[in-house]
């Protein structure tokens, strides 16, 4: 690891969205074991209080946390009073809250389908905002967004997350580019799989060679994705696998990556589903 003491990123304020589990933790704990304070989110209030039990305790670094539902605006705005209340600022936004329904979109319940953009999307741009107006003043502020592998291609059995997440990567991509003059720099980070959950394992598995190859270490992504968001690069794409896929991607009409990715896809999820998996991916 850097020494961001070094590079002055010492005594960073960080807010965290989805800080209950996956890479909200690890990341929560990452920033923890870099001394930096922290403010956690998520919609699990028990795993919220026992992650911040558990890094009070090993890091020794404040810790506040508050359990609130972005997609409601009067949970939202009852967590933000709270940090008016205390007059807390801060330096770093990490977005990883989200979710995915595995299944084709006429397979799954409507509702749920909305309550992946909601989620996915609208609550980002939400706390991105309420955020962005609470940062430190005269001070560098980096925001991070959780896209994935998956925006880079049409999603045949994965359309409505694969186009949220397109929509991650492309909002930070112009963010960056209008706050750049403002001393603020934003990342999105497009992984491929990771072990979050039961079932996310399950899912990877059933993918067969695929799965297990795309998927990256949420060790390894968080600290990278610190690293890199610190040395203020826009994007950045875990595993060598990865990264060449994306490549390749820019070279092949849409038409034919969406018809090569539902084959892989069909066989995927009607291995998964058919074990009796309709429970929502957390991402």
């Amino acid at each position: 690891m850097k020494n961001q003491k070094a590079i002055g990123y010492e005594n960073q304020n960080v807010f965290i969205t989805g800080a209950a589990g996956g890479l909200g933790r690890v990341l929560a704990a990452e920033c923890a074991h870099r001394g930096y304070n922290l403010f956690l989110t998520d919609v699990n209030e028990e795993g919220l209080l026992c992650i911040r039990e558990g890094l009070e305790r090993q890091f020794g670094v404040t810790v506040a946390a508050k359990a609130c539902d972005l997609t409601c605006n009067e949970s939202v705005d009852e967590m933000l009073g709270i940090i008016d209340k205390s007059n807390i600022r801060f330096d770093i936004l990490l977005n990883i809250a989200g979710l995915d329904y595995e299944g084709g979109f006429t397979c799954r319940e409507r509702e749920n389908i909305v309550k992946i953009v909601t989620l996915n999307d609208a609550a980002t741009l939400r706390i991105t905002h309420a955020i962005l107006e609470r940062r430190r003043k005269g001070r560098r502020f980096t925001a991070v967004f959780v896209s994935s592998l998956a925006s880079m291609f049409p999603m045949p059995l994965k359309a409505t997350y694969a186009a949220s997440k397109r929509f991650l990567l492309d909002f930070s991509t112009a963010l960056r580019q209008e706050l750049k003059n403002h001393n603020v720099n934003v990342l999105a980070l497009c992984p491929g799989g990771m072990v979050t959950t039961k079932e996310t394992t399950e899912a990877i598995c059933a993918q067969g060679f695929w799965g297990s190859a795309t998927t990256n270490p949420l060790e390894s992504v968080a600290a990278k994705t610190l690293n890199r968001a610190f040395g203020g690069k826009g994007i950045y794409i875990p595993g060598g696998l990865n990264r060449t896929l994306s490549f390749i991607g820019k070279f092949i009409p849409r038409s034919l990556a969406a018809q090569l990715i539902y084959r892989r896809w069909n066989r995927a999820q009607n291995k998964w589903l058919n074990n009796g998996n309709e429970n929502s991916v957390t991402v």
